[in-house]
């Protein structure tokens, strides 16, 4: 039965999980499984919420809406993620999905969701994306310019920053990614010491299926995974 197979990988990745948070000396309560669910079939997504998943990932607006219309308790069924990039003129839209935007990149996104949480009275927690490998076709901010990014999302109201975000360049041997993810923690460090907030930045959404163990062995406080959770995709 999928409930069975999807269960048993949940438990199972938490248990890797907890392993690698006791290899590097952590508490596993500190890293958070994400279910990355783009393409995914709503009813399957419905299914893992069911089964314990409390957090789960979309890269796109429309394709969270229409999971949304067509399953109509998952809305209220995890804490959703948009992890995708986000186009400032689907911020009100996507502000109406998600409860957290993990890929705020530029000024302009970051004050346009300020401007529309504080329409809607919301506070939204955001991460701030940081493109690891200054990749043309990735999202993110250099990490030169992210102090300046910082110092702009520091005078919006309405957001409160719960780390950074990345997804370092694919090598083939998952500890390939581990200087990224290294270098990606002393930026947050980093950030944190600066005070730009009066309040500290801790979190790390960083690590997917192919490497999340390096990630959080270097400080995950996030994993999105999508395949080691609901299968390999359709082609």
């Amino acid at each position: 039965m999928m409930q069975d197979v999807i269960q048993a990988r949940i438990e199972g990745l938490l248990q890797r999980i907890a392993a690698a948070a006791s290899r590097a000396g952590r508490d596993p309560s500190e890293v958070t499984l994400m279910g990355a669910s783009k393409t995914v079939d709503p009813d399957r997504i419905a299914l893992a919420t069911q089964l314990g998943l409390q957090h789960v990932g979309e890269n796109y607006v429309q394709e969270a809406a229409d999971k949304f219309d067509h399953t109509s308790s998952l809305r209220q069924s995890a804490t959703w993620h948009m992890i995708g990039h986000l186009q400032t003129n689907k911020v009100r839209q996507a502000l109406d999905l998600f409860d957290v935007i993990e890929t705020v990149d530029s000024e302009r996104l970051a004050h346009r969701i300020d401007t529309v949480a504080g329409e809607t009275g919301k506070k939204v927690p955001i991460y701030l994306e940081v493109n690891m490998g200054s990749e043309i076709s990735k999202t993110g901010v250099e990490a030169d310019q992210l102090p300046s990014l910082a110092q702009a999302v520091s005078a919006c109201d309405n957001l409160q920053v719960a780390g950074l975000m990345a997804v370092p360049p694919f090598t083939p041997d998952p500890q390939g990614a581990r200087p990224y993810f290294q270098l990606l923690r002393q930026i947050r460090d980093r950030l944190d010491q600066a005070q730009i907030f009066d309040y500290p930045i801790e979190g790390l959404s960083m690590g997917m299926s192919h490497d999340f163990e390096v990630a959080v062995e270097e400080g995950a406080t996030i994993v999105r995974l999508g395949s080691s959770i609901w299968g390999a995709r359709p082609a």
